[in-house]
């Protein structure tokens, strides 16, 4: 979603926010992609736990994109926004941005398409409410 003055905004909802830290990162100071997708999954994961109004499970997960490097100290925001919603499943955007300076801009780092089924407790597929 773009502002009116073109500066880039996430879509969606922001749902986790994390400090990069050098446990999650390469020798040279980069994320692991894994990382990332990983911090992207439970943000989506929370947008439609919230939206099925109890467990979800990650059934797939599409059109990953990694925009540009992220760094230790760099803190991540993810937001997501529920596209589509069927009879148990939900196509969720989720984006990842980076927000650590508040003198800039934020930066996207990247963005998936994630789908989510709503589970009953005993892990069966449920309808949606």
């Amino acid at each position: 979603m773009e502002s009116s003055n073109d500066t880039p905004r996430p879509r969606g909802t922001l749902r986790l926010q994390s400090v990069v830290l050098p446990r999650d990162a390469n020798g040279a100071g980069d994320i692991f992609g894994g990382w990332l997708v990983g911090q992207m999954d439970i943000a989506g994961d929370m947008a439609a736990n919230k939206r099925a109004q109890g467990r979800v499970a990650t059934v797939a997960i599409n059109d990953v994109v990694f925009l540009r490097p992220v760094a230790i100290g760099d803190v991540v925001a993810v937001y997501a926004d529920i596209l589509e919603v069927g009879r148990s499943s939900m196509k969720v955007t989720v984006e990842a941005w980076e927000m650590s300076d508040p003198q800039n801009a934020p930066r996207k780092l990247g963005e998936g398409l994630f789908t989510f089924v709503a589970i009953t407790n005993e892990g069966r597929t449920r309808p949606l409410p």
